[in-house]
């Protein structure tokens, strides 16, 4: 797909930028304004009030992802996944740099998440590599698994931002963590002659096609997104995979199947580090929200339970069997090192699916190091 398309590129959505006045010269808000070529740019008080928009909330979220906000962020950068203890973790670090996605997933759980309905991208990234600097100092000793993708897409705006080949760069520095960014867009030839050294994972978010093609708007189709993992292998990036949400709709087994087969078919098994599955899962307050944005959108109303971390998910033996589908049909083609696992399942889905838990193999954090390149 030609990089100018917004599916592969949806950087290209934006309308405006806003910034705050503090960061406007900083170096990297004059680059995103210089690579934003003719966007109209307001500069606005720091923390202003919300942007007006034409709609209340959540409709106004769709208008939200044609405005990026450049602003500093003030607090943390590198947080803990909001995890449950109830359920089995894998210590993944959030490396926070803004908020927001310009593609519209339906079931995208920062609809029920965020307070703005815009994008917010931090501009202050030397605070950023500082703490960086800090916490991975303090504990030379820890392999730190560190991703940009919880609250926002790590290559949606990349084309602006630069930011990924930045951090790419710091990572391959560091022996004691690794770098993963997760997306559902293509954003690549920037990343091409970087000297990485294998400290930065590429991954992608899979799904079946009708889930994509119809829940995942404004993303790159499935061919894209492996041809790019793909090109990504070629230059040497070791690659994982999410297959988070798993969705129940109707022909979801061979669905899936299908996905499967077409990520053997295109991407090299031996450059896979690791394929997470996920069935969905969501906050209550997201279902009025999918049912208001997206009203044909029928997922949001099959049969789910409360479970421990306050989320809806489906009843145990739906994700049980979902789960074992998939594993299934990766075990055909998964190579031996890869490691697939379940995020945030507790120890009797893990026994049900793969026959033991992941303290019995060390942990779900020692499992996922394991696949990583020497230290």
């Amino acid at each position: 797909m030609p990089e100018n398309l917004p599916a592969a590129d949806p950087s290209r959505r934006l309308q405006a930028i806003r910034v705050e006045e503090s960061c406007l010269d900083l170096p990297l808000t004059r680059r995103i304004i210089a690579r934003a070529g003719d966007l109209p740019v307001e500069v606005v008080a720091d923390r202003p009030d919300p942007a007006p928009v034409p709609v209340p909330y959540p409709h106004s979220l769709t208008a939200g992802k044609r405005l990026l906000h450049l602003g500093r962020n003030r607090g943390r950068f590198l947080k803990p996944c909001p995890a449950t203890r109830q359920y089995r973790c894998c210590d993944y670090q959030v490396l926070n740099i803004g908020a927001n996605c310009p593609m519209d997933c339906a079931y995208c759980i920062l609809q029920a998440y965020l307070n703005n309905p815009w994008l917010s991208f931090y501009v202050n990234i030397d605070d950023l590599l500082g703490e960086l600097d800090q916490a991975l100092a303090d504990s030379p000793g820890s392999l730190h698994r560190i991703g940009t993708g919880e609250f926002t897409d790590s290559m949606a705006l990349d084309r602006l931002t630069g930011l990924s080949a930045t951090l790419i760069e710091y990572m391959a520095q560091r022996d004691n963590a690794v770098l993963e960014l997760k997306s559902k867009a293509v954003v690549l030839d920037h990343l091409a002659d970087l000297d990485h050294r294998g400290r930065t994972i590429m991954a992608w978010s899979l799904n079946s096609a009708e889930v994509m093609a119809k829940l995942e708007l404004h993303t790159a189709d499935l061919e894209t997104r492996l041809n790019a993992a793909a090109q990504c292998a070629a230059w040497g990036y070791p690659l994982a995979f999410h297959f988070d949400p798993i969705i129940c709709h109707p022909g979801w087994e061979e669905a899936y199947r299908a996905t499967i087969r077409r990520l053997f078919a295109v991407v090299p098994a031996q450059s896979i580090a690791w394929i997470s599955l996920g069935a969905f899962r969501f906050l209550p307050a997201l279902r009025g929200v999918i049912s208001s944005r997206f009203p044909r959108a029928r997922f949001i109303h099959e049969e789910f339970v409360p479970g421990l971390d306050g989320k809806f998910r489906y009843f145990r033996p739906l994700r049980t069997r979902m789960y074992q589908v998939l594993l299934d049909e990766l075990s055909r083609g998964a190579a031996s090192h890869t490691c697939i696992y379940l995020c945030m399942e507790n120890d009797a889905i893990w026994q049900a699916v793969f026959g033991f838990t992941p303290e019995e193999r060390g942990g779900l954090p020692a499992m996922l190091d394991a696949t990583l390149p020497p230290r």
